[in-house]
């Protein structure tokens, strides 16, 4: 994917563990659902370039894991938020966010 930054996504998503750029396209190639699990929760709650971010699954994929991420309550209201924008955006799923909802 050409327009990602992986040292920036290194450096939001996995600051807190030593990943490579191969690494993440290991996490994208496999047929391992954990896997792919594990890489779309770092980027969904640290990107900040999230929509470009998970382009780097194809859209099965990604349709998958944003319908089977559970929002956790830790930080409940902040995920979900991050959570519903991604489902707008890829899914087309209702927009649950009141203040970002267009007004009559």
């Amino acid at each position: 994917m050409k327009d990602l930054n992986y040292n920036r996504l290194m450096q939001e998503c996995f600051w807190d563990m030593n990943m490579s750029p191969k690494n993440i396209q290991s996490i994208v190639a496999t047929d391992d659902l954990v896997q792919k699990k594990f890489l779309f929760r770092k980027i969904l709650l640290n990107s900040s370039r999230l929509l470009t971010d998970l382009r780097l699954f194809d859209a099965g994929t990604l349709k998958i894991l944003i319908e089977s991420f559970q929002v956790p309550s830790f930080n409940h209201d902040y995920i979900f938020r991050k959570h519903n924008i991604v489902e707008v955006y890829f899914l087309d799923m209702p927009l649950h966010i009141d203040e970002l909802k267009w007004v009559a």
